[in-house]
């Protein structure tokens, strides 16, 4: 792992813990003292800190929670990024933004970075916003990417929509090798397509997994919001042969 000194904001979330095993000296500081919408409390906290890399993962990531309270959405997920930019600009410090798959429509799948974007409900028109932001900083990677816990949570899974979804423990390793290159821009991390229901059963240990249809909930799902990761193969293909 890089010896480059990284700030993670998010720590408490479920990328966090996986991080925390990856790279345990890095800066994890909580919300109460490095609270993402105070941009005065941020730079308070890295006063004498030297920071190589800010990993922004600090988000409202509940899509039904963002649809009731889109001004929580608007602080966290668009304002927060925000500061984080302008934060990083001062510390002159690397930034990667942890993005979501969810930016797309979901109407053909296997996206490549350069696919064009129209997000379909609230939570990824935010981290959108997020992304523009991020735009503006030419020293950042944006990370679109789609993980869960290492075990299945749920007792169904939907066998309509398509993704590239993950197990957390193997976003964050796959997340922490581009921290030791020197690609900037935008970047898609996952796996091969498969419907959720498929990648479900794979890590459920056992447990039975029911079918679920998107058209059961009440909430927007996109149908298939697989991505190319065709980029980041590429870059570590690359680094094999030097």
């Amino acid at each position: 792992m890089s010896k480059k000194v990284v700030l993670f904001t998010g720590g408490g979330g479920l990328l966090g813990g996986e991080f925390k095993n990856l790279i345990p000296d890095a800066l994890f500081p909580s919300r109460r003292e490095f609270d993402v919408t105070s941009l005065s409390m941020m730079v308070s906290y890295c006063e004498g800190k030297t920071i190589d890399t800010v990993i922004h993962a600090a988000a409202f990531t509940s899509p039904p929670k963002v649809d009731k309270n889109a001004e929580a959405a608007l602080d966290t997920n668009i304002v927060g990024t925000s500061n984080v930019v302008k934060l990083c600009m001062k510390l002159d410090a690397k930034l990667v933004y942890i993005s979501t798959d969810y930016v797309f429509r979901g109407d053909k799948g296997n996206y490549r970075e350069d696919d064009p974007v129209f997000p379909v409900n609230k939570y990824a028109w935010s981290k959108l916003g997020g992304e523009c932001a991020v735009r503006m900083y030419e020293k950042s990677i944006i990370v679109r990417t789609s993980f869960g816990p290492n075990e299945f949570p749920y007792d169904k899974a939907f066998v309509n929509q398509w993704t590239s979804r993950e197990p957390v423990s193997v976003v964050a390793a796959m997340i922490s090798r581009l921290l030791d290159t020197d690609f900037l821009g935008t970047i898609h991390v996952g796996g091969d397509r498969k419907s959720v229901y498929e990648y479900a059963r794979r890590i459920s240990l056992g447990k039975e997994i029911r079918e679920l249809n998107t058209k059961d909930v009440s909430f927007s799902v996109p149908a298939d919001t697989s991505l190319d990761v065709g980029r980041y193969k590429s870059l570590f293909a690359e680094k094999k042969k030097d």
